[in-house]
């Protein structure tokens, strides 16, 4: 076979330019027209014109980044953190955290109404709580330069894997916040700080955990450092993926409680949610929209470590938690016996193919609930639709993936009695759901 060359053919993509913008994404990106195509502008608001520069050009649209704010929206403010411009954590710093939940929301109500062809949609009031220090778990990574022989350690850059180094954090919670000047001052101190990677931090509830990940052994005079720079936090030792080694001999295992007194344990590597006040907030309202009676027998979809589960437990007849990750199943079993609760049983099952051949697959139950991850329960609510539920609760992270789930629950004759969102992480574009499905 024969190659030719063919030079590649230049770009039409300007270079710079000035937009205005006219609304947001469900994604908090600006949306322009640029040339008779959509634009969209990481960093911009409604109403503002800014100075962009493109970085993507498609036939039917382009991405640009804001170089400068022209004409600046009155929601404009000054960023509280200092290292906002740099750090790829916050991205919307640059907007109060109530502004901020405002256009999300008409966003994605926008979204929704476009893609389930709903007009009218049962919005309730939004679950946010106080901005600042609201994260009870973080990755904090670590970078030691051989050049300069100095250590960086904090977040990723925004649009990069490079880690920037910053000297605090406002949303870590109380309890863990003081992870980045500790972890500053004594790895230049260790004998073998650079086999130092990152550090997974956890707040249990008030108790601070630090776990260590290193890709070589530590001496014991490291460890020991590490745990007379922070004496109240209990540190572990991450050699190997998931593989933990407690650094003190009274180490216990991290829970947290929730206000009905539930205790739930987990591991560093479980999925908790970040925000324990939104997560209180998300359990409480999920309870009152379902209106759980002593008859029930209730579905728990992607249950986790129980989070919905034990919330649901004394209040029905029973409860069936289904979740894809075993050691997940195992941590919801032991959290149950710990509460002593004996109406929950739990199974692993990959959700997302054909449940015939499951137990727990039977037309018994009154209500479900599911929380599946960002891409949301593809075949899972086929699956479930034949079960003929009552009520459906969606708890969502991604409207994108909701809205395709929600059109095969309102194609099999559901409606939504409920929705609304939740503000689970301030700062970003993120923004969660949760609606209530009945049967009609």
């Amino acid at each position: 076979m024969v190659s030719i060359y063919q030079t590649k053919k230049k770009s039409n993509l300007p270079q710079h330019g000035a937009v205005t913008i006219q609304r947001w994404d469900h994604e908090a990106q600006g949306i322009s027209t640029h040339q008779g195509n959509i634009c969209f502008v990481d960093g911009a608001l409604p109403g503002e014109q800014v100075q962009v520069r493109f970085t993507e050009q498609k036939k039917d649209y382009s991405r640009a980044v804001v170089q400068k704010v022209l004409q600046p929206s009155a929601l404009r403010i000054k960023a509280l953190c200092p290292s906002a411009a740099l750090c790829g954590g916050c991205q919307l710093q640059y907007l109060a955290p109530e502004s901020a939940l405002a256009l999300k929301q008409d966003a994605v109500a926008a979204l929704l109404q476009h893609q389930l062809k709903l007009s009218d949609l049962p919005w309730q009031p939004a679950l946010s709580a106080d901005a600042a220090g609201y994260r009870r778990k973080a990755r904090i990574g670590v970078w030691f330069d051989k050049t300069t022989q100095q250590f960086q350690v904090g977040f990723r850059r925004a649009g990069s894997k490079e880690i920037l180094d910053v000297p605090g954090c406002m949303v870590l919670s109380p309890a863990i916040a003081r992870v980045l000047p500790v972890l500053r001052q004594t790895l230049p101190t260790l004998k073998h700080g650079s086999a130092v990677t990152h550090a997974e931090v956890l707040d249990a509830d008030g108790q601070a955990f630090v776990v260590i990940r290193h890709v070589r052994p530590l001496p014991d005079s490291d460890k020991a450092l590490l745990i007379a720079a922070w004496p109240d936090a209990f540190w572990l030792g991450e050699a190997e993926s998931n593989q933990f080694e407690a650094w003190q001999a009274d180490t216990p295992v991290p829970q947290y409680q929730l206000d009905a007194g539930q205790v739930l344990q987990f591991e560093p590597t479980d999925f908790i949610q970040v925000n324990s006040r939104i997560n209180q907030a998300m359990v409480t309202q999920a309870l009152a929209w379902l209106m759980p009676e002593k008859s029930d027998q209730v579905l728990d979809l992607y249950c986790g470590i129980g989070n919905f589960s034990l919330a649901l437990s004394p209040l029905v007849a029973a409860v069936t938690g289904i979740e894809g990750i075993t050691t997940m199943v195992q941590r919801a079993r032991e959290n149950a016996t710990l509460n002593g609760y004996g109406n929950c049983t739990f199974a692993q099952a990959d959700l997302h193919l054909p449940w015939k051949g499951h137990s727990w697959n039977k037309p018994v139950y009154q209500k479900v609930l599911l929380d599946p991850a960002r891409a949301g329960a593809a075949g899972a609510v086929d699956e479930l639709v034949k079960l003929k539920p009552a009520q459906i609760l969606y708890v969502s992270c991604n409207p994108v993936t909701f809205a395709r789930d929600a059109r095969v629950l309102l194609a099999n004759r559901y409606r939504i009695s409920k929705i609304g969102v939740m503000d689970m992480f301030p700062y970003t574009s993120h923004l969660e759901l949760m609606a209530l499905f009945e049967q009609y």
